[in-house]
């Protein structure tokens, strides 16, 4: 709770405050999260089976107007419990979360980031959620929190996302509240090569 990404995101969290954001932080690096077992016991439950952070965290997803996930850099991929995490809560929700806002915030101690910071990517655009992006890749470096505050370039491009989220939060809200409603998609249409 107190590493390099956790630096990465006070930074974001303190521009958001700015721009009059609310945040809440929740950290699951130091808890146990299995991964899913396609039981497919949410889709009739409404959530997962697995009574842990998961289903905690979804009321507070289902409630959000944005996003913004986490994770250092592990043999260029995202933490572990952490995708175990995303799989089950986008999975096992039931509600949509098509216009609520996501970013991602990935630190690394060299390099493997871009490729971390893709993997969640995946979620949002999979769930027809706009990302908000910043001057450069989400990312920090450093070994220690005390490395990534002198990467003076990932602390710009974190305060940089906190304001283009705010403002793309802002936008969102004033198109609803001005009767924009949001795109009523087709029924969504699988391929399937069954003969």
């Amino acid at each position: 709770p107190k590493g390099c990404t956790a630096r990465a995101f006070d930074e974001v969290e303190k521009t958001l405050h700015e721009q009059g954001i609310e945040t809440e932080r929740v950290n699951i690096g130091n808890k146990a999260i299995r991964g899913c077992i396609g039981c497919y016991q949410c889709q009739t439950k409404g959530e997962c089976v697995f009574k842990d952070q998961v289903n905690e965290v979804a009321s507070l997803f289902k409630e959000a107007d944005g996003v913004i996930i986490g994770t250092p850099t592990y043999y260029a991929h995202p933490n572990g419990g952490l995708m175990a995490f995303l799989d089950r809560l986008f999975f096992s929700t039931p509600f949509s979360k098509a216009f609520k806002v996501g970013a991602t915030v990935v630190s690394s101690r060299r390099a493997g980031s871009t490729s971390a910071f893709d993997d969640i990517n995946k979620y949002f655009t999979i769930s027809g959620m706009p990302i908000a992006s910043s001057t450069y890749w989400n990312e920090v470096h450093g070994f220690t929190p005390e490395d990534v505050r002198q990467d003076l370039e990932g602390m710009q491009t974190m305060r940089t996302l906190g304001q283009n989220m705010a403002w793309l939060l802002k936008c969102i809200e004033a198109g609803k509240n001005a009767g924009i409603s949001y795109p009523v998609h087709e029924e969504i249409t699988f391929t399937n090569f069954i003969r």
